[in-house]
């Protein structure tokens, strides 16, 4: 069952004003002292935005957030979601970068993902994606101390969320676009401050190249999130953090959700609002963006 909402629509319509590929920031912000190592994992700006990943994902989002709406017979996971994403994962056409990333949400859905669930409630050690590094691919933290960082599946970009670097590579006829970096830390842990506790989600997403995080509560920046394992369904506002790159950039918006243990499958979409160096205030759209975590 194919849902149709409003949120596909839009997704449609950003994918559509980007037209070439997208390569990445040059001269992204330095990180500034990081909080428990999270600031230095945000500020590394991935190689590129793969357009075939966000034509493909987008048509994936809305199924998701339907799925909220609709429970299953049984109160809980609307069963569609899994044929949805079984029917566009497989699609023959998909060139194996794409398929990748399908592979790891199926394994998510099905068996792998309960497994890996019970060995992370078992070990406390975050499963590895099955994925090759490639040179300039975001390093995440590790080592004692280090946050326990899951990151969604894939970069994203925000149209016009740089109007001041029009003319960069990332630049459009609209104003320059900023790539989009999103994570999920399960708790217990500090970062994000003020720190998610057990059963919660902390939500990171950075729109690297831009400006300071400003909280917009007329064009938020919203997590929607499905808990496979219990049915449970939210969504939160993410907002500016003072704590992290408040000052000067790049714009960081996070959100602690009490999902409850569990596979969790989220969407982060809407909008980013962040100051420029002129002061000017941007509001800008996001390419919504899929992740999957253990809790």
């Amino acid at each position: 069952m194919r849902l149709t909402l409003p949120f596909a629509a839009a997704t449609i319509a950003l994918s559509a004003a980007l037209a070439a590929p997208v390569a990445a920031i040059p001269g992204a912000h330095a990180a500034p002292a990081a909080q428990d190592g999270l600031t230095a994992a945000l500020t590394v700006a991935p190689t590129k935005v793969d357009q075939r990943v966000l034509d493909s994902l987008g048509a994936f989002a809305p199924a998701i957030v339907g799925s909220m709406a609709t429970p299953g017979p049984d109160g809980k996971v609307n069963p569609a979601i899994f044929a949805d994403a079984q029917t566009l994962g497989s699609d023959p056409s998909l060139p194996v970068e794409v398929k990748a990333v399908w592979r790891q949400i199926t394994d998510f859905l099905t068996e792998p993902g309960k497994r890996n669930l019970a060995a992370y409630h078992r070990t406390g050690q975050i499963p590895a994606a099955k994925k090759k590094t490639k040179p300039g691919d975001p390093e995440i933290p590790r080592g004692p101390g280090a946050p326990r960082i899951q990151e969604f599946l894939y970069p994203t970009i925000g149209i016009g969320c740089m109007p001041e670097s029009a003319k960069g590579p990332l630049g459009s006829a609209g104003g320059g676009n900023s790539l989009g970096r999103a994570l999920v830390t399960a708790g217990p842990q500090k970062a994000p401050a003020p720190g998610p506790k057990r059963g919660q989600a902390g939500y990171v997403y950075t729109s690297l190249g831009t400006g300071p995080a400003i909280t917009n509560h007329a064009r938020p920046l919203v997590a929607q999130w499905l808990n496979l394992d219990t049915g449970r369904t939210g969504s939160i506002n993410l907002k500016r953090n003072p704590k992290i790159n408040a000052t000067d950039g790049p714009g960081t918006f996070t959100a602690i959700a009490t999902t409850g243990r569990g596979r969790v499958l989220s969407v982060i979409s809407g909008a980013v609002t962040t100051r420029t160096k002129s002061k000017r205030i941007v509001s800008c759209g996001i390419v919504p963006v899929i992740g999957i975590a253990y809790i």
